[in-house]
């Protein structure tokens, strides 16, 4: 994983956290409608360059993450095996300032389009794909 500053409070079921004002917000309720989550709350977020279409990463996000992805202009997820909030590039400085976030039909996936400054991966490569390939028979 980035090295990345991490916030580790985990914010309330509906997603609500306080936005700096001592004031809650949550997000959207037309959008945490649409979401549907997995056992732990999550969605899976493919992350992917916006000029040149190239899969970079994927990632997870709760309702608070995507919230701050949405409203901040910086890709925010959720760490599974650290159970914290993290921002890709907080400290690497290899950021992901986001172009647009789409929800797929089932509301299952998201699609994050950013302009990746940096590696995306946590390795140093471009993406976590670069180098992995796997042995497949492919079609015509």
């Amino acid at each position: 994983m980035d090295s990345t500053t991490a916030d580790s409070s985990r914010a309330p079921e509906n997603g609500a956290a306080d936005n700096g004002s001592g004031q809650n917000a949550a997000l959207d309720p037309a959008v945490a409608e649409r979401l549907k989550r997995d056992a732990a709350g999550l969605v899976a977020a493919v992350v992917q360059q916006h000029d040149t279409r190239e899969v970079l990463m994927v990632g997870w996000m709760d309702d608070e993450a995507l919230r701050r992805t949405l409203t901040t202009g910086r890709v925010t997820y959720w760490s599974r095996s650290r159970q914290e909030y993290w921002r890709k590039g907080d400290t690497s400085g290899h950021v992901q300032w986001v172009k647009s976030v789409a929800l797929d039909c089932d509301g299952d996936a998201l699609l994050v389009t950013v302009d990746q400054v940096g590696a995306a991966c946590h390795t140093g490569t471009h993406t976590c794909f670069d180098g992995r390939d796997l042995a497949a028979v492919t079609g015509p």
